[in-house]
């Protein structure tokens, strides 16, 4: 029926529960996560658990993000990131101790079954956050790339609109694929609270894990649906504020 597209949830789970509410998501519909399940508010383990049910009913798609590497390589070690607690770690380490038996197996299992991109049969691009090598995703020599990157980003913004495709200037990793979908860099940076489309890549972060809303996205359409701030449903925590 339709594909739908997510941005970074960043724990919190309320958000996505209203989201899928807001956009009346059925059984029939595409859901295409773009990373970041994690790290942020309270609601680590049980969003975790939340997307594993999902995907026993619903078609999803889950792709990886940086903070989701983060998570694993914790669950696998629990070797300090003192960083990585001071950009929602602790939210999500504080989660995980209080879950039950199981958690570690279950989740770790989890993750090894993220995705680092999808191509959909309309050659659009989902990943977390982009890619450097000039002949596309399937070129790319670093693959932690597909969820730490930020040039693709600020690539597309700076971009002269003027340019078209032909042009020798027109940079060709925007030339590979109809439309680019990330999450990574919320859009509340550059003072914008809907997804934002620059040349042909679309940020579907909101700021979910600060002030701004979770956010779905129906690809064709563009139709937009949104939670209430995120941190409006977690009035006693930071988040990564």
């Amino acid at each position: 029926m339709r594909t739908l597209v997510i941005g970074d949830i960043h724990s919190g789970l309320k958000a996505l529960e209203q989201l899928l509410d807001r956009a009346n998501v059925v059984v029939g519909d595409k859901l295409i996560f773009l990373g970041d399940y994690v790290d942020g508010w309270s609601d680590a383990v049980e969003t975790v658990d939340f997307l594993l049910a999902l995907r026993k009913t619903h078609h999803c798609i889950l792709i990886r993000g940086n903070h989701d590497e983060l998570y694993n390589d914790w669950l696998k070690s629990e070797k300090d990131n003192p960083v990585w607690r001071q950009h929602g770690g602790e939210a999500t380490i504080q989660s995980y101790q209080n879950s039950g038996s199981g958690t570690r197996e279950r989740h770790m299992a989890f993750y090894e079954t993220l995705e680092n991109y999808h191509i959909d049969e309309k050659n659009r691009l989902f990943l977390h956050a982009g890619f450097t090598n000039l002949k596309g995703v399937g070129f790319e020599y670093f693959p932690k790339t597909f969820y730490w990157d930020r040039t693709l980003w600020e690539l597309a913004l700076s971009l002269n609109p003027k340019l078209g495709k032909d042009d020798p200037w027109y940079p060709k990793r925007l030339t590979h694929h109809q439309e680019i979908f990330i999450g990574h860099t919320p859009v509340t940076r550059i003072g914008k609270t809907v997804p934002q489309r620059a040349a042909n890549v679309w940020n579907v972060d909101t700021g979910a894990a600060f002030k701004g809303p979770l956010s779905i996205m129906d690809v064709d359409t563009k139709e937009v649906w949104q939670s209430d701030p995120v941190h409006e449903l977690y009035p006693k925590e930071r988040g990564r504020n």
